[in-house]
């Protein structure tokens, strides 16, 4: 059976110096987001596009999305199947491509995770479950490029020094 689930957000531009777009030039690509009961996220554009290299852009935001949306399915998947993860980061890259008309789309996605389990007989069904981690992950099924994944799985450091 399928659900709806839905969402929302508030966002405003906050880049007006003046003269709002009278020019390329002319105003700041600041925004911010609100989300009822969540801190505000201040973004900007990448600074290739005269952005500030300090706020969230909108292409780091889309890698993050599909970097944490895998990681929870993923972890989601081990708890499910018998696999205990003890430890988890992910070092994920994107690649996008301008076209010379000013747009642009991106051709892949990187996720680059390293998890540790709880033993190392769990290691070879902890790297079988990102496969079925990245079926399940909703933002993953949602864009139209390829979402690769390259992890690394551990076992727990050795307690003997």
């Amino acid at each position: 059976m399928e659900r709806e689930h839905n969402y929302k957000l508030s966002l405003k531009w906050n880049g007006n110096t003046g003269n709002g777009t009278s020019d390329y030039r002319a105003y700041e690509r600041a925004y911010s987001i609100h989300i009822t009961n969540k801190p505000d996220l201040d973004g900007s554009s990448d600074p290739t596009f005269r952005g500030d290299k300090t706020k969230h852009n909108p292409e780091d935001m889309l890698i993050a999305a599909l970097s944490s949306c895998h990681m929870l399915s993923y972890l989601h998947v081990c708890a499910t199947g018998g696999v205990i993860v003890v430890d988890y980061s992910d070092h994920a890259t994107g690649l996008m491509v301008t076209t010379s008309d000013g747009a642009g789309h991106f051709t892949e996605v990187v996720l680059n995770p390293i998890v540790i389990v709880a033993d190392a007989s769990m290691i070879e069904k902890a790297n079988e479950y990102h496969k079925k981690a990245s079926e399940l992950c909703f933002i993953a099924n949602s864009v139209n490029f390829p979402v690769k994944h390259n992890p690394v799985t551990l076992p727990p450091p050795s307690s003997a020094g």
